[in-house]
């Protein structure tokens, strides 16, 4: 199978400057560098053998065909659906949130409520 393209969300999107701009503002540039390069990887492989993520999320929402690649070295999971011709990332979170309320947020379209605040 050839690689497929990688197309993210908008809210995946937000999901990786939000990352990014915390491991900037709390480890620093190269941290953050590495992240990213750590979702590039994470990115090559789900476009070359998209297959093989977990679909643990997708029984556990009834969502089906969701599947989650995680990063290495850093605690956050891409979240995506393998589409006709390319790969549709849907999020990309840290993996110690409350994954089944965040990807929730996803499917109602992304509300912009953050279900980690305090009320």
């Amino acid at each position: 199978m050839k690689a497929l393209p990688i197309i993210p969300r908008a809210l995946a999107l937000r999901d990786v400057e939000s990352a990014i701009d915390h491991y900037r503002d709390e480890a620093g540039g190269s941290v953050a560098i590495g992240f990213v390069e750590a979702l590039q990887r994470a990115y090559g492989h789900i476009a070359r053998a998209p297959e093989t993520g977990s679909l643990r999320y997708a029984h556990e929402l009834d969502l089906a065909g969701l599947r989650f690649w995680p990063l290495r070295r850093y605690p956050y999971m891409v979240f995506y659906f393998l589409q006709p011709g390319h790969v549709d990332v849907w999020r990309v979170l840290h993996g110690a949130r409350d994954l089944p309320v965040w990807l929730a947020m996803g499917e109602a379209g992304g509300a912009e409520v953050d279900p980690d605040a305090p009320a």
